[in-house]
């Protein structure tokens, strides 16, 4: 790969800081339910993963049966905590108007909620209308599937060893690699915690930066290296 042909962001903790507070969310309502849980548990096992299936894990794991209203009281609560809280990562405006590749969204979020925290942070004109919801695109499935990154691919009809995906989370790593894409592991954003990147390195992360600032330097180096291998 001389250069990437195409670039495929994850959104919650990679464009928005929206990780934290859906953990914080999270954690009172399993509490609530009898499995207490502090949010920087939940951020660093379940980042990356749809409130369904963290809650699948948690009943296989503590066999504590879960109601399934929990879905619906967990979005309901935290698209009103996003719509007032959540903020851009600091840098990724000018990080992805720098870039010169084409580019789009790969998440695990619904449309809508893409929609929400993107037009609160001003981000949404920067990548619509390539903003692809994994449970609404292709085979539906989410990350760790593969198969939101291979739908990217084929909609800008690139090859995926040639596109590049940022990504803060160990599942969303896994489907990249899975997609046969290359990989930047993030750290920026608040959810963060010890051990993150080397986590993310040991995913298959070729590189991990915890600045946006960072991207387009990291993104060309990576082209470089590719070449002289």
């Amino acid at each position: 790969m001389t250069a990437p042909e195409l670039i495929i962001f994850d959104c919650d903790g990679v464009l928005v800081d929206s990780e934290i507070i859906a953990a914080r969310v999270e954690s009172e309502l399993l509490a609530e339910a009898g499995y207490p849980i502090e949010p920087d548990e939940i951020a660093e096992r379940f980042s990356g993963l749809t409130w369904p299936n963290i809650l699948m894990m948690v009943e296989r794991e503590a066999g504590i049966p879960l109601s399934a209203s929990l879905i619906d009281k967990s979005d309901r609560i935290l698209d009103e905590r996003l719509a007032r809280e959540v903020e851009a990562i600091e840098g990724i405006e000018k990080a992805v108007t720098a870039l010169r590749y084409p580019k789009c969204i790969c998440s695990n979020s619904s449309s809508k909620r893409l929609e929400l925290m993107l037009k609160r942070t001003g981000l949404y004109d920067l990548f619509e209308p390539d903003i692809f919801a994994a449970g609404e695109v292709g085979t539906k499935k989410g990350k760790p599937a593969p198969d939101v990154f291979l739908h990217a691919a084929e909609k800008f009809g690139v090859d995926p060893k040639n596109v590049i995906v940022l990504e803060d989370s160990v599942h969303g790593i896994h489907g990249a690699r899975a997609a046969g894409m290359r990989v930047i592991g993030f750290t920026g954003g608040a959810h963060t915690y010890p051990g993150h990147a080397d986590r993310l390195t040991d995913a298959g992360a070729e590189t991990v930066i915890s600045r946006h600032q960072d991207l387009p330097a990291v993104i060309e180096a990576m082209s470089a290296w590719s070449e002289e291998v």
